[in-house]
């Protein structure tokens, strides 16, 4: 009962459609029932030596025209129901992305990609199976069953129809009392089909590394154990189903028997007519349908409850970071940040991550982080960015608490270039127009790829800025990823620019060429950079140790304090000069 509730809310908008399918479903059965009665008659009229040409004409045409009937109506049956089923498909599918969209980055860290996929294709198919053929079988069984049973009792009587039937009753109850079975299998095949869906997408995601550390035999033994895994659940649900369907076989041969046995005594003593006993043996086939279906029907009912399942518990999933009512607007053109105090722990990690950072950035200002790896320079970028909210101390934007201020304001405002430059299957005029969801100047797109550095090496492309750079931009170097990256992030103009790391796989002159048109846009500027050459020109740089600031200045101060951050700049001089020296 709680299944039917829950999918009545994805039917109740398609409700008229599925009124029309039903209808159209009922005379179509109404037509499968009075087939039988034509045959009765004509067999009766044989039997009686009345039968004339008019009448077998008559009889033709009845045929014909029932048939005739039967074809429209299962077309506009299969219209209305399965095209219902579709639609709701496409809502739940449509209702499962977009709640993904809305959540936030913690979220992610938690929930696979495959297991993901698995909600989009498998769980949602076997509700649409549900909403399509298992509401069709359950009004075409149900009517079915209950008049085919008053025509024969109409037709030869309680007795002979109750003698015949006795059957049915069994097999209703063993498929019914099987309900909790099939529901148990067909959410571990679910589950299973998940982990497999998990383990693929995860090994071609990541199949240079796979390829570069010749792992790909360790990977196929994950995928084998995955594909076996699948493999054994859905052969349970087989073998289950293959239990029931041949006793289902089984139950009707027995009906057969007794229609024959039985039908045939009763012609001979002259209780039945010829014609009923036709009508009578083609009745016994009808409600085998019926019945046989019983057990598909419940078997779609636990396939599409555990689907459902999956999908509402993850429908349950709420963002952790959202706005607060009546939340703060953002001015479009300038942006300053300033954390106080601020500590922060990763959920469920007893150690923090910062401790006690405190600084600010005026608007237009550049901001450097610098430090080894793992001292939780993007964690504060994180912090900017709303991911988390920190356990101690505050972050302000523009003089607002950031938990105050509206999510998307802070996003529109803000030009990001992530350290993993993540491009789509899409041309290079697309991935640097991203942020613009349809109409855009194709001089902004140029101006971009200008102030990044990629424009000449675009337009040395056959289709220059329509050349589409295949699945996460393998057709580009790695500097030309983050210069295509560095554009779209520029393109929209941002009063926020966040660079993590982003520079680090182009030559020097480049570098110089790019941070100087970043002079010019005059934003607020964060980056994270292990090359010092990149930050050198910073308003200030803080560097980090274990998630403190350890020192902090220009970078003529921090030279001339002579401590971890001098170490790392002559470190890097030395090796640029063994590099000239070979």
């Amino acid at each position: 009962m709680k299944f039917l509730k829950s999918i009545s809310r994805y039917m109740k908008p398609y409700k008229t459609q599925y009124i029309m399918g039903v209808l159209w479903l009922i005379v179509i059965d109404t037509l499968v029932i009075y087939v039988p009665q034509i045959l009765r008659n004509f067999a009766n009229d044989y039997q009686n030596g009345t039968i004339t040409k008019d009448k077998l004409v008559t009889y033709a045409l009845l045929t014909i025209g029932t048939g005739l009937i039967m074809s429209i109506g299962r077309y506009f049956w299969r219209v209305y129901l399965f095209g219902s089923a579709r639609r709701i498909e496409y809502d739940i599918r449509s209702q499962l992305f977009n709640h993904w969209l809305s959540m936030d980055n913690e979220f992610y860290n938690y929930h696979k990609i495959g297991d993901l996929m698995a909600y989009a294709t498998n769980d949602i198919n076997s509700v649409r199976m549900f909403t399509g053929e298992g509401i069709m079988m359950s009004v075409d069984s149900s009517f079915m069953l209950i008049f085919t049973i008053i025509m024969m009792i109409r037709t030869v009587g309680v007795r002979i129809t109750a003698i015949t039937l006795f059957p049915i009753p069994i097999t209703a109850v063993i498929i019914i009392a099987s309900g909790k079975v099939f529901y148990k299998i067909f959410r571990k095949r679910q589950e299973a089909y998940a982990k497999l869906s998990d383990v693929t997408t995860e090994s071609f995601s990541g199949i240079s590394v796979i390829k570069a550390f010749v792992e790909e035999d360790e990977t196929k033994k994950r995928f084998d154990e995955a594909n076996r895994n699948y493999y054994n659940k859905d052969l349970n649900v087989v073998k289950t189903q293959t239990f029931f369907f041949p006793f289902m076989v089984l139950l009707a041969g027995i009906s057969y028997m007794l229609v024959i046995f039985f039908g045939a005594k009763y012609v001979i003593d002259g209780t039945l007519s010829l014609g009923d006993f036709v009508a009578l043996y083609t009745y016994v086939g009808i409600i085998m349908w019926p019945a046989r279906s019983l057990g598909i029907i419940i078997g779609q009912i636990q396939q599409g409850s555990a689907g459902l399942f999956r999908i509402e518990e993850m429908l349950k999933n709420k963002p952790t970071i959202k706005d607060v009512d009546n939340p703060i607007r953002l001015p479009e053109d300038k942006t300053s940040i300033e954390f106080k105090n601020v500590s922060f722990k990763y959920p469920g990690e007893e150690d923090y991550a910062l401790k006690n950072i405190s600084f600010k950035l005026e608007n237009g200002k550049s901001l450097a982080l610098v430090g080894k790896t793992g001292s939780s320079k993007s964690t504060i970028l994180k912090l900017i960015f709303r991911e988390y909210l920190p356990n101690e101390g505050e972050v302000l934007i523009d003089n607002h608490p950031i938990e105050n201020i509206r999510i998307n304001d802070l996003s529109e405002k803000t030009g990001y270039v992530p350290q993993d430059n993540f491009l789509f299957s899409e041309s290079l005029r697309e991935n640097i127009a991203f942020s613009y969801e349809k109409d855009y100047d194709v001089n902004e797109v140029y101006d971009a790829a200008k102030k990044s550095g990629v424009y000449n090496d675009i337009m040395d492309f056959k289709n220059d800025f329509d050349t589409v750079i295949g699945e996460r931009g393998v057709t580009l170097s790695g500097g030309q990823k983050q210069r295509v990256s560095i554009a779209r992030a520029l393109i929209k103009k941002p009063s926020l620019l966040v660079l993590d790391d982003s520079l680090s796989a182009v030559d020097t002159n480049t570098e110089k060429s790019i941070l100087d048109a970043l002079d010019k846009i005059h934003a607020t500027e964060v980056i994270i950079a292990h090359r010092i050459s990149t930050i050198k020109s910073c308003d200030e740089i803080i560097f980090l140790e274990d998630g403190h600031i350890k020192e902090r200045g220009t970078h003529d101060e921090l030279v001339k304090l002579d401590g971890e951050y001098n170490k790392m700049y002559q470190n890097q001089l030395l090796e640029d000069e063994l590099k000239g020296e070979f």
